[in-house]
């Protein structure tokens, strides 16, 4: 928790501009997914980009409840303050430990729509989210073989994390564990574990920070301090024009942001959340809950996250026990295949996307464009090459 959907996702992955060339100028993303939809970036919780609280001790009580109630309230002034908006459909989508956030504000909804008064009523219909963190057990015991199987870690390593760590009891971890963990994090130590075939950025090496780029930790990981050697995101010469791009004087001056002269530098994963009150183990109880109750549901994962790997979510979505509506297959994009998908009973469907990372729009800006598309007309995506 604490890295910006302005940062990321609205500068980096699917906005209508993106941030290059060092932080001078921006690009026009012809793949944005405000082509189909209007989009707001919402800054979740408090203390992320230019969002601030005038009470510093709000940055202490923050958790997974605080996020979803203070993203309801904003919604709810948001559609009172744009009231042309409230016939639309509407819907939530995230990545990474907005599997968390999406599933939690989406149960608020429903549950305050229940009954509710015309002026708070949001006409939301489903979500989506992408290399999310979901189900701590599984996403943990994922996060391992996936390493195995593409030859990032060795035999001997996989054979004793699976004998010496129990991945069910992930906050009574032995030594042994530890030690696991940290060769486990040595292996991915010269590669991107978030984009495990693409190039690191050599020259921002020697500036690596001690914070995580895109912080969804296992308690495995946490419970023994090594989280802080997680490799960065994605592309850390990206994060850093980023950074470059909204610490001008001219641009927060345009933004109308930072107003209140905060007295930190603008960062894409803040540094001020150092604590989280509230981490449910899984939201699949949520999940579940949702579908039942008719919304639209899709996962994504690019296959190539080391981070929150396509085999975690499998697990995950194993765990629900769901019956297949649709087996199996290849979906397609400009006659090529995009990706594979497997659609459920009770509206809910899982997708890959060939080739891509953690941040998908990033790697695959033309399919993850095509899945949002058929995500909210709801059809299902293309199964031949023509």
């Amino acid at each position: 928790p604490g890295c910006s959907s302005v940062a990321y996702g609205a500068a980096q992955e699917l906005g209508p501009f993106l941030i290059r060339s060092n932080g001078t100028r921006l690009t026009f993303n012809k793949f944005s997914w405000n082509k189909v939809a209007n989009i707001l970036f919402l800054e979740a919780p408090v203390g992320v980009g230019f969002s601030y609280t005038n009470n510093s001790q709000d940055l202490h009580k923050l958790g997974d409840q605080v996020t979803a109630a203070d993203s309801y309230t904003f919604l709810i002034n948001w559609f009172k303050r744009f009231p042309n908006f409230k016939s639309h459909d509407f819907y939530i989508a995230g990545e990474s430990y907005a599997g968390h956030y999406v599933p939690q504000l989406a149960q608020l909804i429903y549950d305050k729509n229940q009954g509710s008064s015309p002026d708070s009523y949001i006409n939301f219909k489903g979500f989506m989210i992408g290399n999310a963190a979901i189900n701590e057990p599984t996403d943990t015991l994922g996060l391992f073989d996936y390493a195995w199987s593409h030859a990032i870690i060795s035999d001997q390593l996989y054979d004793q994390i699976n004998k010496e760590c129990d991945f069910k009891q992930t906050n009574n971890l032995t030594v042994q564990c530890a030690d696991h963990m940290k060769g486990f994090m040595d292996a991915y130590a010269n590669i991107d574990m978030y984009s495990i075939y693409t190039p690191v950025c050599i020259k921002a090496l020697g500036t690596r920070r001690t914070y995580p780029k895109l912080p969804v930790a296992p308690r495995l990981l946490s419970q023994h301090g090594i989280w802080h050697m997680l490799p960065r995101g994605y592309d850390p010469c990206t994060e850093e024009y980023v950074e470059k791009y909204f610490n001008r004087e001219d641009v927060q001056s345009a933004l109308h942001a930072n107003l209140t002269k905060l007295s930190y530098p603008y960062t894409t994963c803040s540094g001020e959340i150092q604590g989280w009150n509230d981490s449910p183990d899984s939201v699949l109880p949520i999940i579940q809950k949702l579908l039942t109750a008719g919304l639209r549901i899709w996962i994504y994962s690019g296959d190539t996250d080391g981070r929150v790997p396509v085999t975690s979510t499998r697990y995950s979505i194993k765990k629900m026990g769901l019956k297949v509506k649709e087996e199996w297959r290849a979906w397609f994009h400009q006659s090529q295949v995009g990706g594979w998908v497997e659609v459920y009973e009770g509206g809910l469907t899982f997708a890959t996307v060939r080739g891509a990372g953690h941040q998908v729009p990033v790697f695959a800006p033309r399919q993850s464009l095509s899945l949002f598309t058929h995500f909210l007309s709801a059809n299902t995506l293309p199964s031949s090459r023509f």
